[in-house]
Protein backbone atom coordinates (compact mmCIF):
# COMPACT_ATOMS: atom_id res chain seq x y z
CA UNK A 1 0.00 0.00 0.00
CA UNK A 2 2.83 2.42 0.77
CA UNK A 3 4.17 1.92 -2.75
CA UNK A 4 0.76 2.64 -4.22
CA UNK A 5 0.26 5.76 -2.11
CA UNK A 6 3.73 6.99 -2.95
CA UNK A 7 3.01 6.74 -6.64
CA UNK A 8 -0.01 9.03 -6.25
CA UNK A 9 2.31 12.00 -5.77
CA UNK A 10 2.96 11.97 -9.51
CA UNK A 11 -0.48 13.44 -10.20
CA UNK A 12 -2.49 15.99 -8.23
CA UNK A 13 -5.69 14.11 -9.02
CA UNK A 14 -4.36 10.60 -8.51
CA UNK A 15 -5.87 9.02 -11.60
CA UNK A 16 -5.10 6.94 -14.64
CA UNK A 17 -5.66 9.13 -17.69
CA UNK A 18 -7.83 6.62 -19.54
CA UNK A 19 -10.27 5.86 -16.72
CA UNK A 20 -13.16 7.86 -15.27
CA UNK A 21 -12.41 6.67 -11.76
CA UNK A 22 -13.32 9.79 -9.76
CA UNK A 23 -16.15 12.32 -9.76
CA UNK A 24 -15.92 14.51 -12.88
CA UNK A 25 -13.41 12.30 -14.61
CA UNK A 26 -9.68 11.87 -15.17
CA UNK A 27 -8.65 15.33 -13.95
CA UNK A 28 -11.68 16.01 -11.78
CA UNK A 29 -12.88 18.77 -14.11
CA UNK A 30 -15.53 17.08 -16.27
CA UNK A 31 -13.28 16.76 -19.31
CA UNK A 32 -12.74 13.36 -20.95
CA UNK A 33 -9.43 12.01 -22.17
CA UNK A 34 -8.48 13.34 -25.61
CA UNK A 35 -8.89 9.86 -27.15
CA UNK A 36 -12.54 9.59 -26.10
CA UNK A 37 -15.34 9.96 -28.63
CA UNK A 38 -18.90 9.22 -27.54
CA UNK A 39 -22.21 9.30 -29.43
CA UNK A 40 -23.81 12.64 -30.18
CA UNK A 41 -27.25 11.10 -30.70
CA UNK A 42 -29.23 8.45 -28.84
CA UNK A 43 -32.70 7.50 -27.66
CA UNK A 44 -34.19 4.58 -25.68
CA UNK A 45 -34.09 2.63 -28.97
CA UNK A 46 -30.84 3.95 -30.47
CA UNK A 47 -27.18 3.54 -29.42
CA UNK A 48 -28.07 1.83 -26.13
CA UNK A 49 -25.59 -0.96 -25.37
CA UNK A 50 -27.39 -1.85 -22.14
CA UNK A 51 -29.83 -0.63 -19.54
CA UNK A 52 -29.43 -2.32 -16.15
CA UNK A 53 -31.86 -1.83 -13.28
CA UNK A 54 -30.16 -0.83 -10.02
CA UNK A 55 -31.10 -1.91 -6.49
CA UNK A 56 -32.15 0.77 -4.02
CA UNK A 57 -31.78 4.47 -4.63
CA UNK A 58 -28.91 6.92 -4.95
CA UNK A 59 -27.56 9.87 -6.87
CA UNK A 60 -23.85 9.10 -6.71
CA UNK A 61 -22.38 9.46 -10.18
CA UNK A 62 -20.94 6.35 -11.86
CA UNK A 63 -17.20 5.80 -12.01
CA UNK A 64 -15.46 3.31 -14.29
CA UNK A 65 -12.22 1.41 -13.69
CA UNK A 66 -10.77 -1.99 -14.52
CA UNK A 67 -13.73 -2.87 -16.71
CA UNK A 68 -16.26 -2.24 -13.96
CA UNK A 69 -18.80 0.43 -13.03
CA UNK A 70 -19.08 1.44 -9.37
CA UNK A 71 -21.95 3.38 -7.78
CA UNK A 72 -23.28 3.63 -4.26
CA UNK A 73 -26.89 3.00 -3.27
CA UNK A 74 -29.16 3.08 -0.24
CA UNK A 75 -31.09 -0.18 -0.25
CA UNK A 76 -34.10 -0.46 2.10
CA UNK A 77 -33.20 -2.85 4.91
CA UNK A 78 -36.76 -3.70 5.96
CA UNK A 79 -39.79 -3.16 3.77
CA UNK A 80 -42.03 -3.12 6.85
CA UNK A 81 -40.13 -0.44 8.79
CA UNK A 82 -41.59 2.98 9.58
CA UNK A 83 -41.76 4.74 6.21
CA UNK A 84 -41.13 8.13 7.82
CA UNK A 85 -37.80 6.90 9.18
CA UNK A 86 -36.69 3.95 7.08
CA UNK A 87 -33.52 1.96 7.58
CA UNK A 88 -31.07 1.38 4.74
CA UNK A 89 -28.12 -0.79 3.86
CA UNK A 90 -25.65 1.76 2.50
CA UNK A 91 -24.03 -0.25 -0.27
CA UNK A 92 -21.54 -0.36 -3.11
CA UNK A 93 -22.96 -1.67 -6.38
CA UNK A 94 -20.55 -3.18 -8.93
CA UNK A 95 -21.42 -3.85 -12.59
CA UNK A 96 -19.55 -5.15 -15.61
CA UNK A 97 -18.86 -2.07 -17.76
CA UNK A 98 -19.31 -3.83 -21.09
CA UNK A 99 -22.28 -6.10 -20.49
CA UNK A 100 -24.03 -4.21 -17.70
CA UNK A 101 -24.28 -7.38 -15.65
CA UNK A 102 -24.82 -6.68 -11.94
CA UNK A 103 -21.81 -8.39 -10.36
CA UNK A 104 -22.29 -7.58 -6.71
CA UNK A 105 -24.13 -5.39 -4.22
CA UNK A 106 -22.07 -4.97 -1.06
CA UNK A 107 -23.69 -3.60 2.12
CA UNK A 108 -21.07 -1.48 3.92
CA UNK A 109 -22.98 0.08 6.80
CA UNK A 110 -26.51 0.35 8.10
CA UNK A 111 -28.34 3.64 8.33
CA UNK A 112 -30.63 3.14 11.30
CA UNK A 113 -33.97 4.80 11.87
CA UNK A 114 -32.50 6.91 14.67
CA UNK A 115 -29.91 8.39 12.31
CA UNK A 116 -32.04 8.46 9.17
CA UNK A 117 -32.22 12.21 8.61
CA UNK A 118 -34.78 13.82 6.34
CA UNK A 119 -33.33 14.63 2.95
CA UNK A 120 -34.04 17.19 0.27
CA UNK A 121 -36.29 15.97 -2.57
CA UNK A 122 -33.31 16.26 -4.94
CA UNK A 123 -30.96 14.37 -2.62
CA UNK A 124 -30.54 10.72 -1.73
CA UNK A 125 -29.03 8.69 1.11
CA UNK A 126 -26.19 7.75 -1.27
CA UNK A 127 -25.10 10.87 -3.14
CA UNK A 128 -21.27 11.06 -2.85
CA UNK A 129 -19.43 9.35 -5.72
CA UNK A 130 -16.99 6.45 -5.09
CA UNK A 131 -13.27 6.78 -5.81
CA UNK A 132 -11.34 3.92 -7.41
CA UNK A 133 -7.57 4.04 -7.02
CA UNK A 134 -5.19 1.14 -7.51
CA UNK A 135 -6.72 -1.91 -5.82
CA UNK A 136 -9.03 0.06 -3.54
CA UNK A 137 -12.45 1.69 -3.69
CA UNK A 138 -13.34 4.49 -1.27
CA UNK A 139 -17.07 4.84 -0.59
CA UNK A 140 -18.38 7.84 1.32
CA UNK A 141 -21.84 8.42 2.79
CA UNK A 142 -21.34 11.87 4.31
CA UNK A 143 -22.41 12.08 7.94
CA UNK A 144 -23.05 8.31 8.00
CA UNK A 145 -19.43 7.32 7.46
CA UNK A 146 -16.76 6.20 5.03
CA UNK A 147 -15.51 2.78 3.95
CA UNK A 148 -12.60 1.37 1.97
CA UNK A 149 -12.91 -1.93 0.11
CA UNK A 150 -10.93 -3.88 -2.45
CA UNK A 151 -12.07 -4.06 -6.07
CA UNK A 152 -14.41 -6.95 -5.26
CA UNK A 153 -16.03 -5.12 -2.35
CA UNK A 154 -14.23 -6.85 0.52
CA UNK A 155 -13.99 -4.48 3.48
CA UNK A 156 -10.55 -3.08 4.36
CA UNK A 157 -11.62 -0.39 6.85
CA UNK A 158 -14.62 1.63 7.93
CA UNK A 159 -14.87 4.93 9.83
CA UNK A 160 -18.15 6.05 11.42
CA UNK A 161 -16.59 8.41 13.99
CA UNK A 162 -17.47 11.66 12.22
CA UNK A 163 -21.26 11.69 12.54
CA UNK A 164 -22.71 15.20 12.49
CA UNK A 165 -26.21 16.64 12.26
CA UNK A 166 -26.95 16.99 8.54
CA UNK A 167 -29.22 19.41 6.74
CA UNK A 168 -30.97 17.91 3.68
CA UNK A 169 -28.82 14.73 3.81
CA UNK A 170 -25.33 13.91 2.52
CA UNK A 171 -23.60 15.38 -0.50
CA UNK A 172 -19.97 16.16 -1.33
CA UNK A 173 -17.50 13.55 -2.57
CA UNK A 174 -13.99 13.22 -1.06
CA UNK A 175 -10.74 13.77 -2.93
CA UNK A 176 -7.75 11.46 -2.59
CA UNK A 177 -4.40 13.24 -2.26
CA UNK A 178 -1.30 11.15 -1.60
CA UNK A 179 -2.17 9.23 1.58
CA UNK A 180 -5.14 11.43 2.60
CA UNK A 181 -8.85 11.08 1.85
CA UNK A 182 -10.19 14.63 2.29
CA UNK A 183 -13.82 15.76 2.50
CA UNK A 184 -16.07 18.45 3.94
CA UNK A 185 -18.27 18.00 7.02
CA UNK A 186 -20.56 21.01 6.62
CA UNK A 187 -23.71 20.25 8.59
CA UNK A 188 -26.03 22.20 10.87
CA UNK A 189 -23.17 23.29 13.14
CA UNK A 190 -19.38 23.15 13.55
CA UNK A 191 -18.51 22.97 9.83
CA UNK A 192 -15.06 21.60 9.07
CA UNK A 193 -12.81 19.86 6.57
CA UNK A 194 -11.45 16.43 7.51
CA UNK A 195 -8.71 14.13 6.25
CA UNK A 196 -8.58 10.40 6.87
CA UNK A 197 -5.50 8.25 6.51
CA UNK A 198 -6.26 6.42 3.27
CA UNK A 199 -4.52 3.26 4.40
CA UNK A 200 -6.18 2.86 7.80
CA UNK A 201 -9.22 5.15 7.90
CA UNK A 202 -7.97 6.94 11.03
CA UNK A 203 -8.52 10.68 11.29
CA UNK A 204 -5.37 12.48 10.09
CA UNK A 205 -6.48 16.08 10.68
CA UNK A 206 -9.54 18.30 11.10
CA UNK A 207 -9.83 22.01 10.29
CA UNK A 208 -12.71 24.17 11.49
CA UNK A 209 -14.06 26.75 9.09
CA UNK A 210 -12.97 30.17 10.36
CA UNK A 211 -16.23 32.05 9.68
CA UNK A 212 -19.53 32.12 11.57
CA UNK A 213 -22.08 31.57 8.80
CA UNK A 214 -25.80 31.90 9.54
CA UNK A 215 -26.48 28.78 7.48
CA UNK A 216 -23.54 26.44 7.96
CA UNK A 217 -24.53 23.54 5.72
CA UNK A 218 -22.91 22.89 2.34
CA UNK A 219 -22.22 19.89 0.10
CA UNK A 220 -19.14 20.72 -1.94
CA UNK A 221 -16.59 18.33 -3.41
CA UNK A 222 -13.09 19.82 -3.00
CA UNK A 223 -10.64 20.21 -5.87
CA UNK A 224 -6.90 19.58 -5.83
CA UNK A 225 -4.52 21.96 -7.59
CA UNK A 226 -0.78 22.66 -7.68
CA UNK A 227 0.47 26.24 -7.34
CA UNK A 228 4.20 26.96 -7.53
CA UNK A 229 4.91 23.32 -6.73
CA UNK A 230 2.63 23.23 -3.67
CA UNK A 231 -0.51 21.13 -3.44
CA UNK A 232 -3.69 22.96 -2.46
CA UNK A 233 -7.07 21.43 -1.61
CA UNK A 234 -9.76 23.97 -2.54
CA UNK A 235 -12.75 23.44 -0.24
CA UNK A 236 -15.69 25.86 -0.58
CA UNK A 237 -18.35 25.99 2.12
CA UNK A 238 -20.80 28.43 3.60
CA UNK A 239 -19.47 32.01 3.47
CA UNK A 240 -15.87 31.03 2.65
CA UNK A 241 -13.53 28.96 0.53
CA UNK A 242 -10.38 27.51 2.08
CA UNK A 243 -7.18 26.45 0.35
CA UNK A 244 -5.57 23.80 2.54
CA UNK A 245 -2.23 22.02 2.65
CA UNK A 246 -3.30 18.36 2.22
CA UNK A 247 -0.39 17.11 4.34
CA UNK A 248 -1.51 18.82 7.56
CA UNK A 249 -4.67 20.84 6.91
CA UNK A 250 -2.97 24.22 7.36
CA UNK A 251 -4.92 27.04 5.73
CA UNK A 252 -2.89 28.55 2.88
CA UNK A 253 -5.46 31.19 1.90
CA UNK A 254 -9.14 31.95 2.26
CA UNK A 255 -11.74 34.11 0.53
CA UNK A 256 -14.93 35.26 2.23
CA UNK A 257 -18.27 35.65 0.43
CA UNK A 258 -22.00 35.39 1.11
CA UNK A 259 -23.42 31.97 0.27
CA UNK A 260 -24.49 28.63 1.70
CA UNK A 261 -25.52 25.15 0.58
CA UNK A 262 -22.53 25.33 -1.75
CA UNK A 263 -22.53 22.39 -4.16
CA UNK A 264 -20.55 22.99 -7.41
CA UNK A 265 -17.03 21.58 -7.48
CA UNK A 266 -14.41 24.30 -8.16
CA UNK A 267 -12.40 24.24 -11.38
CA UNK A 268 -8.82 25.41 -11.90
CA UNK A 269 -7.87 26.81 -15.28
CA UNK A 270 -5.14 29.07 -16.64
CA UNK A 271 -3.96 29.94 -13.14
CA UNK A 272 -7.34 30.86 -11.61
CA UNK A 273 -9.82 29.01 -9.38
CA UNK A 274 -13.48 29.32 -10.43
CA UNK A 275 -16.36 28.55 -8.07
CA UNK A 276 -20.00 29.27 -7.32
CA UNK A 277 -21.23 30.61 -3.98
CA UNK A 278 -24.60 28.81 -4.43
CA UNK A 279 -27.58 30.01 -2.37
CA UNK A 280 -29.42 32.33 -2.20
CA UNK A 281 -28.08 34.38 -5.11
CA UNK A 282 -25.03 32.61 -6.53
CA UNK A 283 -21.95 34.45 -7.72
CA UNK A 284 -19.25 33.04 -9.96
CA UNK A 285 -15.86 33.97 -8.51
CA UNK A 286 -12.44 33.90 -10.16
CA UNK A 287 -9.65 33.72 -7.58
CA UNK A 288 -5.88 33.96 -7.95
CA UNK A 289 -4.60 31.13 -5.68
CA UNK A 290 -1.08 32.50 -5.19
CA UNK A 291 -1.75 34.44 -1.99
CA UNK A 292 -1.59 33.62 1.71
CA UNK A 293 -3.97 34.42 4.54
CA UNK A 294 -7.26 36.23 3.93
CA UNK A 295 -7.02 37.32 0.29
CA UNK A 296 -10.63 38.43 -0.18
CA UNK A 297 -9.65 42.00 -0.97
CA UNK A 298 -6.50 41.26 -2.96
CA UNK A 299 -6.86 38.08 -5.04
CA UNK A 300 -10.48 38.06 -6.21
CA UNK A 301 -10.06 38.80 -9.93
CA UNK A 302 -13.69 39.08 -10.97
CA UNK A 303 -17.22 38.05 -10.03
CA UNK A 304 -20.47 37.50 -11.90
CA UNK A 305 -23.87 37.22 -10.25
CA UNK A 306 -26.46 36.41 -12.93
CA UNK A 307 -27.44 32.95 -14.21
CA UNK A 308 -24.76 31.25 -12.10
CA UNK A 309 -25.47 27.61 -11.09
CA UNK A 310 -26.47 26.65 -7.57
CA UNK A 311 -25.82 22.95 -8.23
CA UNK A 312 -24.07 21.95 -11.50
CA UNK A 313 -20.31 22.35 -11.63
CA UNK A 314 -18.66 24.40 -14.38
CA UNK A 315 -16.41 23.50 -17.30
CA UNK A 316 -13.27 25.36 -18.38
CA UNK A 317 -11.76 24.99 -21.84
CA UNK A 318 -9.25 27.22 -23.62
CA UNK A 319 -10.33 30.84 -23.00
CA UNK A 320 -13.88 30.10 -21.83
CA UNK A 321 -15.86 29.01 -18.75
CA UNK A 322 -19.09 27.13 -19.51
CA UNK A 323 -21.96 26.64 -17.07
CA UNK A 324 -25.64 25.84 -16.89
CA UNK A 325 -27.87 27.28 -14.18
CA UNK A 326 -30.35 25.18 -12.25
CA UNK A 327 -33.18 26.73 -14.28
CA UNK A 328 -31.54 25.90 -17.60
CA UNK A 329 -29.56 28.93 -18.79
CA UNK A 330 -26.34 27.89 -20.53
CA UNK A 331 -23.66 30.52 -20.26
CA UNK A 332 -20.21 31.05 -21.74
CA UNK A 333 -17.91 33.68 -20.24
CA UNK A 334 -14.36 34.75 -20.90
CA UNK A 335 -12.17 33.04 -18.32
CA UNK A 336 -9.78 35.96 -17.95
CA UNK A 337 -12.37 38.71 -17.48
CA UNK A 338 -15.79 37.23 -16.69
CA UNK A 339 -17.29 39.01 -19.71
CA UNK A 340 -20.35 37.17 -20.98
CA UNK A 341 -19.96 35.64 -24.44
CA UNK A 342 -23.48 34.18 -24.62
CA UNK A 343 -26.48 33.16 -22.53
CA UNK A 344 -28.97 30.71 -24.01
CA UNK A 345 -31.95 28.82 -22.59
CA UNK A 346 -31.39 25.08 -22.83
CA UNK A 347 -34.68 23.98 -21.30
CA UNK A 348 -35.49 22.07 -18.12
CA UNK A 349 -34.09 22.04 -14.62
CA UNK A 350 -30.49 21.01 -14.01
CA UNK A 351 -28.64 19.30 -11.15
CA UNK A 352 -26.01 17.11 -12.84
CA UNK A 353 -22.67 18.56 -13.89
CA UNK A 354 -21.88 18.81 -17.62
CA UNK A 355 -19.05 16.94 -19.29
CA UNK A 356 -16.85 17.83 -22.24
CA UNK A 357 -15.89 15.16 -24.78
CA UNK A 358 -14.11 15.71 -28.11
CA UNK A 359 -15.01 19.41 -28.38
CA UNK A 360 -18.64 18.84 -27.38
CA UNK A 361 -20.45 19.74 -24.14
CA UNK A 362 -23.15 17.42 -22.80
CA UNK A 363 -25.79 19.14 -20.62
CA UNK A 364 -28.23 16.64 -19.04
CA UNK A 365 -31.36 17.99 -17.37
CA UNK A 366 -33.35 16.44 -14.55
CA UNK A 367 -35.88 14.77 -16.86
CA UNK A 368 -33.10 12.88 -18.68
CA UNK A 369 -32.75 15.03 -21.80
CA UNK A 370 -29.18 15.76 -22.90
CA UNK A 371 -28.41 18.78 -25.07
CA UNK A 372 -25.12 18.50 -26.96
CA UNK A 373 -23.43 21.74 -28.01
CA UNK A 374 -20.17 22.62 -29.70
CA UNK A 375 -17.51 24.38 -27.63
CA UNK A 376 -16.52 27.90 -28.65
CA UNK A 377 -18.01 31.39 -28.62
CA UNK A 378 -21.06 30.42 -30.67
CA UNK A 379 -23.92 28.48 -29.07
CA UNK A 380 -24.54 25.66 -31.54
CA UNK A 381 -26.83 22.78 -30.64
CA UNK A 382 -25.73 19.51 -32.26
CA UNK A 383 -28.41 17.21 -30.82
CA UNK A 384 -31.05 16.72 -28.13
CA UNK A 385 -31.42 13.20 -26.71
CA UNK A 386 -34.14 12.15 -24.31
CA UNK A 387 -33.93 8.98 -22.19
CA UNK A 388 -37.25 9.81 -20.55
CA UNK A 389 -35.98 8.99 -17.05
CA UNK A 390 -35.21 11.35 -14.21
CA UNK A 391 -31.52 11.88 -13.54
CA UNK A 392 -29.53 14.06 -11.18
CA UNK A 393 -26.23 12.14 -11.49
CA UNK A 394 -23.36 13.28 -13.72
CA UNK A 395 -22.33 11.13 -16.68
CA UNK A 396 -19.07 9.21 -16.96
CA UNK A 397 -17.05 8.29 -20.04
CA UNK A 398 -15.70 4.81 -20.77
CA UNK A 399 -13.70 4.93 -23.99
CA UNK A 400 -16.28 5.53 -26.71
CA UNK A 401 -19.28 5.18 -24.43
CA UNK A 402 -21.27 7.36 -22.06
CA UNK A 403 -22.27 5.82 -18.73
CA UNK A 404 -25.40 7.47 -17.35
CA UNK A 405 -27.33 6.84 -14.14
CA UNK A 406 -31.05 7.51 -13.93
CA UNK A 407 -33.38 7.10 -10.96
CA UNK A 408 -33.71 3.38 -11.64
CA UNK A 409 -30.95 2.23 -13.96
CA UNK A 410 -27.46 2.47 -15.44
CA UNK A 411 -27.12 3.04 -19.20
CA UNK A 412 -24.20 2.42 -21.53
CA UNK A 413 -24.64 4.66 -24.58
CA UNK A 414 -22.44 3.56 -27.44
CA UNK A 415 -22.58 3.35 -31.22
Amino acid sequence: MSAILGSLALSPHCVQAEEWNIFRGPSGNGIADTDASVPTEWSPEKNIAFRTELPGQGWSSPVVANGRIYVSAAIPADSESDSSKPEFDLSLVILDAKSGKLLKSVPLMQQTAEKSARIHKKNSHASPTPIVEGNRVFVHFGYQGTACVDLDGNLIWKNRDLYFKPVHGNGGTPVLVDDKLIFTCDGARDPKVVALNAETGAIAWEVDRPVEADRKFSFCTPSTIVVAGQRQVIAPGSDCVLALDPANGNVIWQVRYSGYSVIPKPVYHNGLVYLSTSYDTPSMLAIDPTGTGDVTDSHLKWSLNKNVPHTPSMLADEEFIYSVSDDGIAMCVEAATGDIVYKKRVGGGFSSSPILVDGKIYYTNESGETTVIRTGPEYKVLAKNDLGERTLASAAVDGNALIMRTADAIYRIEE
